[in-house]
């Protein structure tokens, strides 16, 4: 698989990440009754009125905030679900796609989750979007430690660098050997083990004749089954806006950008070669229907202003960070899956 350049896409290998939080506090009042003795200049806030007063970061709570409008699973993880074989755990091994997209994945989750955008330059719209430059509007690490090693990696970079240059530079693809050290190693491996982690994926060992390998079959099949719902009904209704189901059903609080994640992942899992597992129980009329279906939204939405079937609201007021969804989608258009 090529990109426009010429480069092959090729598979990553190695490496660690980081991740972090923020402090949390609690703070028990004195018993005295004219003074707590808490210095109300340190910006924690009291949560509750009991015997033992407790106060709360403010910073965690914006987080908890933060958190409820945010899906239980990454762009990524959702593209690797569809692409791993539910009881082997693994990849096709002919998949030379799927590296190269959950590096643009990155970028879309990081824009969504209100982290980057593009550089405010009117003169940014005299170049095609894949080339214009992006930067951090919020060092706040996600609590996802490869997005949070992608934001440490964007924010510390002194030049700035278009939404093409990175998706290539997080692949590896670059003969520039001062910018190697910008791929993001392992990836695959390190989402199927954030997947183990909740819950949805385990871990095994599987022989393949002249070697191991750590395979992660799936554990949670309702996880996996409503990601390809979600899919299946955005690709064969009529409606895109009223077909598109919610992605946590009992959640109260509703997910940011819900339907746009919902369209960027369908593009994804196109740009992948995965989009294919979840529509193999489709009839062969129905699965024309949603590869035309998927050409429409690639079409809509690799370009900003997003086209007619774009829900304006959802949007507005986001325009430099729609713009980064928009270029990565763009960026997918030219990849050699899709061509």
């Amino acid at each position: 698989m090529s990109s426009a350049g010429g480069l092959s896409r090729r598979r990553g290998g190695g490496g660690g990440g980081g991740g972090g939080g923020e402090d949390s506090y609690s703070s028990n009042a004195n018993s005295s009754s004219g003074n707590s003795g808490f210095n109300h200049n340190s910006g924690l806030h009291r949560r509750s009125s009991t015997d033992a007063k407790v106060y709360a970061d403010p910073r965690d709570l914006q987080m908890e905030d933060e958190n409820r409008t945010q899906p239980k699973f990454t762009l990524m993880e959702e593209i690797l679900l569809l692409g791993l074989k539910d009881k082997q755990g693994y990849l096709s091994f002919w998949n030379d796609n799927i590296s190269y997209t959950l590096r643009g994945c990155i970028l879309m989750e990081l824009a969504f989750r209100n982290r980057i955008a593009m550089v405010k330059d009117p003169n940014r719209r005299k170049y095609p979007l894949a080339d214009r430059y992006i930067e951090v509007i919020s060092e706040k690490l996600t609590g996802e430690v490869l997005l949070d090693e992608a934001l440490k990696m964007i924010h510390s970079t002194e030049e700035r660098m278009s939404v093409g240059q990175w998706i290539d530079l997080m692949s590896g693809e670059t003969w520039n050997v001062m910018k190697i050290g910008y791929q993001l190693k392992q990836v695959r491996e390190r989402l199927a083990k954030g997947l183990v982690d909740k819950g949805v994926l385990r871990t095994e060992k599987r022989n393949f004749l002249i070697f191991d390998m750590a395979t992660h079959p799936v554990t949670d099949s309702a996880v996996k089954e409503e990601i390809v719902k979600r899919v299946c009904t955005t690709l064969i209704s009529r409606n895109t806006g009223s077909g598109t189901p919610t992605l946590l059903s009992d959640r109260e609080t509703p997910i940011a950008f819900q339907q746009l994640r919902t369209i960027a992942m369908v593009c994804a899992a196109y740009a992948a070669n995965v989009l294919e597992n979840a529509l193999m129980y489709l009839n062969h009329e129905m699965r024309e229907r949603a590869y035309t279906k998927v050409d429409e939204l690639l079409n809509d939405y690799s370009n900003f202003p997003f086209g007619s079937s774009a829900s304006k609201n959802e949007v507005q007021g986001k325009d430099l960070q729609m713009e980064i969804i928009a270029a990565v989608l763009n960026v997918f258009t030219k990849m050699d899956s899709i061509l």
